[in-house]
């Protein structure tokens, strides 16, 4: 998930969250006969008299449903930002009047998932690149062998894999997921 989808995340939220203490607050407020009560009157049900006026006209039915779809279409549009994965394909290191030096993403993480399962604790590694081609992120996965301590995975990829990494891409900050997964050696 990139920073957008988290900010997006965030902010969307934040609003619902709003929307629904405000509504939350006025229908305490009523019960309360805190609100003007020639307004909201606190001993009257919630469905009165002109909220029934308001819903005998047949256009507020089509209002209530254009609201409705519209809901069920940001429901649709949130769920699919929530399954996209921003992956990398092609990095560009260098461009000048020489020309262009890109490099494929695919090797990068070939490369450092083959570093990363070098270390006798991890039984199989792979790797993506996300976020965008000025600032990447790599993000491991890596199946390693449960008696193995985690420590030794930690060392390995902080000193040797993504190290290298950052050499190949040529920046010093390099930020890196790994999700590790643990799983019983096989027998050989």
């Amino acid at each position: 998930m990139n920073r957008t989808t988290r900010r997006g995340n965030r902010l969307g939220l934040a609003l619902v969250g709003l929307l629904l203490a405000v509504l939350g607050g006025a229908a305490v407020a009523r019960s309360l006969a805190l609100m003007p009560q020639n307004w909201a009157p606190a001993a009257e049900p919630l469905v009165n008299g002109p909220v029934r006026e308001f819903f005998a006209f047949s256009w507020a039915w089509w209002l209530l449903a254009l609201g409705g779809i519209v809901l069920v279409v940001l429901g649709l549009r949130w769920l699919a930002v929530q399954a996209r994965r921003s992956r990398l394909s092609s990095l560009r290191l260098d461009s000048g009047p020489a020309g262009v030096t890109e490099i494929s993403a695919s090797g990068v993480t070939e490369a450092v998932a083959a570093e990363a399962a070098a270390s006798p604790a991890v039984l199989s590694a792979s790797a993506d690149l996300a976020g965008s081609p000025r600032h990447p992120e790599v993000r491991l996965r890596l199946v390693a062998d449960e008696r193995a301590p985690i420590d030794e995975i930690k060392e390995h990829l902080a000193g040797v894999a993504i190290p290298h990494m950052r050499q190949a891409l040529e920046t010093d900050e390099l930020p890196a997921v790994a999700r590790v997964s643990l799983k019983p050696p096989s027998a050989r």
